[in-house]
Parts: C-alpha cells; structure tokens; sequence
C-alpha cells in the first residue's frame, strides 16, 4: 500500500513538472512579407518553439527553430516564423518542452500583403497608446493606486487591429527597480503577465518606442548610468524589426504597414538634461535627426508617420515637450519644410491626456500631431496654455487609446482617428487626407 502510494505521489509530482511553464505570452512581433517575429518568456528555463499553419491548409504545418530560454534573459524567447507566404493568415500553438500550451483564446498572425505594381494599397487598422501603469502595491507609493481600468485593453482587443503601436511608458520602472539589472527585468515580467494583456499579444502585431519611465528614472537623460541595461531589456520584451541606427545603441527604428511608413524616434538615449544652460542641448541629437530626414525624403508614404515619447510640435517649453530644446526642433521642423517632404505627421504620448496638435506653416501644409494618453497611468487635464497650438476640442483626459484606419485608393488615402474609452465608446473622432499633406 505504502509502495503504491509512493509511485503515485511521483507521478503526480512528474506530471506537475512536466507540464509547460508560461509566464506570459505568447506575443505577436513585427509582420513582413517573409517573415514574422514573435515572442513568450516561460517561468524557467525552458525549451521553446512556435507550431504554425496557413489557415486555408491547417494541416501543413512549419515550426520555428528551437530555442532554450535563460535566466540571463530572464527567461525570454524570440521566435521567428520564416516559412510564409504574403499575404495570408496563419494560425499558431506554443510548445514549451515539447508539450502543446492550451490556451484559450485565438493564437494568429498574418503577413503583409504583396500590393505594389498590382492593385491600390489595402485598408490598414491599428492602435496606438501610451502610459500604462500596473500597480504592484508592495513597491507602490502609498495612498490611491496610480493604475486602474486594466478592462480598457479588453476593449481595444475587441476592436481588432492589426497592428498595435506603444509610444512609450509602457511599463512603469520604480525606485526598487531602475538602479539594478534585476529590478528592471522583474518590472518588465510583471507588466508583461497581466491577464488583461494576454489575448491582446497573441493575435495583433505590436512594436514599440520607449519614454522615460522604460528608459529610467522619471525625465531621465543621457546620464542615467544603468540604461545599456534598460536598453537590453527593451530588446529582450520587444520584438521591433531593428534597435538603433548607423551601428549605435538605441530604440530608434522604422516600419512599414501597406503604403504607410512609420518612424519610431529614440528621445532620451542621447537627451540632454531637460535644465542644463550650457553646452549643445539635444532631445534626439544630430545623428538620428539627419537620419529621420534622410529616410523621410526617401519615402513614398502618403503618411509619414514619426512617433516620439513626448510632443514634437506643442511650441510651449513646459514638462519635457520638443520645445525646451528649440535650436534642435526648429532644426528638424526647417529641414521638413526645406527638403519640402509631404505627408509628415506625429504621434506622441506622454502627458497623460489625449490631443491634437495643429502647427500652422506659412507656404506649406499644417503639421498636425495625435497625442494618445494615457492607457491605464493616472490622468491629468493640462490648462489651455500649456499648448497654445492644441486643435479642435479641448484634450481628453480619461483612460483611451488610439484606434486609426487608413482606406481609399492609392493617390487619395484617407487616415480616421477614433479616441476610445474603456467601454468600447469613442469620445472623439478627427479625419484626415494625404492630399491635405501637400
């Protein structure tokens, strides 16, 4: 009796170590033609790979290579899907030592479509956001919780886009956290397993840029000395198509969707302190700006679209906006204007409300600028002249998120801006044409 119940308390204990250890995920990365980048972390180390299949053949099935997770990482997996046709759709399974993860919501992704020298762009649906706060109460600050409404990415799931843009303040790093390797992989984990999360990483495609409280502490410069470690753990969590420019660090990187191209800006590896007085002051410095001028004028987007953590256009030196460095916005915003490069817009969060931007430009097109914030952080409603520029009806300050889509034909797109709450309603809605952009 006593042997019997031996052998089936090991078996009990074997299976339980068995079965597969998820952390979180698994996520959707960047989406090309030929390939698809995805990503999981499991709890320990562990053996990984993605299954997958073109949903009109499920039973031709191709699987990534193998990869064997690490504490080093922190246990994070890159996973790239590279026998795929553009264009198509394919569903996925998870295997964690070799044994199929149930999960219980759809795992997709698709390719991008071969359109060029064929036929009109097709129509694009994604979503932007920024500043979301996960409360962990232990290393909190005391008092009222800084995050809430976690049900707001249930509400942007349910909207399906195909691609999801981060804009920065994606995770919160706290005191405990940003002064040791440790700390900063631990906050990313702990971000990165929220249930609410999950169904949204598994079927849309997100890429990401970075604003101070993923690079360090809050209004952190280029002389926060931990940030090679903030950096590495971006590109552990992200699965972007490039990190940095011209062999340097950073998170700088672009992207195209369709016949959109997107510019994804590093503002704080190379920052000044926001106060200094002496010495050249940058937000993004010479290099990355001649290269963002470079890929703009080389780009046949009817939407350029150049993504920052903080406000490129808002002409009021106040908080972190572009304008307390005005030689360096006024370099960027002439050369624009110089190089005469249409379509140009920006996308920003960070001010922990949701607004439009209109800068006037005398000869030549308006720039405009969707500020999208805050997702689940504490709100704030700024005063009217904390942006003299803001268009249109005052900001929206309540949890939302961006969802945009870009329809018509190839010579006369069309971008929709929905600002949506978290019960699904929209609260503000803005269009705009390419033609508008010239």
């Amino acid at each position: 009796m006593k042997r019997n119940i031996f052998f089936l308390l090991l078996l009990i204990t074997t299976a339980a170590f068995a079965q597969p250890k998820l952390k979180s995920g698994p996520m959707v990365g960047y989406s090309e033609m030929r390939e698809v980048g995805l990503w999981v972390q499991t709890t320990d180390a562990a053996d990984v790979f993605i299954e997958y299949w073109e949903q009109t053949i499920p039973a031709k099935k191709f699987r990534t290579d193998k990869f064997t997770t690490t504490k080093h990482r922190h246990f994070t997996a890159k996973l790239i899907a590279d026998n795929v046709e553009p264009g198509r759709k394919y569903d996925y399974a998870l295997y964690i030592n070799n044994k199929k993860v149930n999960i219980s919501y759809p795992l997709t992704f698709q390719t991008q479509k071969l359109w060029q020298w064929r036929e009109d762009p097709p129509p694009v649906t994604f979503a932007v956001a920024s500043c979301m706060y996960i409360n962990e109460e232990v290393y909190d600050r005391p008092g009222k919780p800084y995050g809430s409404d976690y049900e707001i990415l249930e509400a942007l799931y349910k909207t399906k886009p195909e691609f999801m843009l981060w804009m920065g303040d994606n995770i919160y790093l706290r005191e405990v956290d940003w002064n040791s390797r440790t700390g900063i992989y631990k906050r990313y984990s702990h971000m990165r397993a929220l249930p609410q999360l999950q169904p949204l990483m598994g079927s849309v495609h997100h890429y990401a840029t970075w604003d101070d409280h993923d690079f360090g502490p809050n209004n952190a410069d280029n002389s926060y000395t931990h940030k090679e470690k903030t950096l590495a753990a971006f590109q552990d969590f992200w699965v972007n198509p490039t990190f940095g420019i011209n062999g340097k660090p950073g998170v700088t990187t672009r992207f195209e969707w369709a016949d959109l191209e997107f510019f994804l800006l590093d503002n704080r590896y190379y920052r000044s302190q926001n106060e200094r007085v002496t010495g050249k002051r940058q937000m993004f410095g010479d290099e990355q700006i001649e290269w963002l001028i470079d890929a703009l004028k080389n780009s046949f987007a009817p939407f350029k679209i150049v993504v920052a953590g903080g406000q490129i256009l808002n002409p009021v030196a106040k908080w972190e906006t572009f304008s307390i460095f005005p030689e360096e916005r006024q370099k960027l915003l002439s050369l624009i204007e110089k190089e005469k490069i249409q379509g140009v817009i920006f996308f920003s969060g960070d001010i922990h409300s949701s607004e439009i931007t209109r800068l006037e430009r005398e000869g030549t097109y308006p720039l405009y600028e969707f500020t999208v914030s805050s997702l689940t952080a504490g709100v704030s409603k700024p005063k009217p002249e904390n942006n003299t520029a803001r268009f249109g009806i005052e900001n929206l300050a309540e949890h939302n998120f961006g969802h945009f889509t870009v329809t018509g034909p190839r010579k006369d797109r069309v971008l929709e801006m929905k600002l949506i709450l978290k019960d699904g309603t929209a609260a503000r809605t803005f269009t705009l044409k390419a033609s508008e952009l010239k």
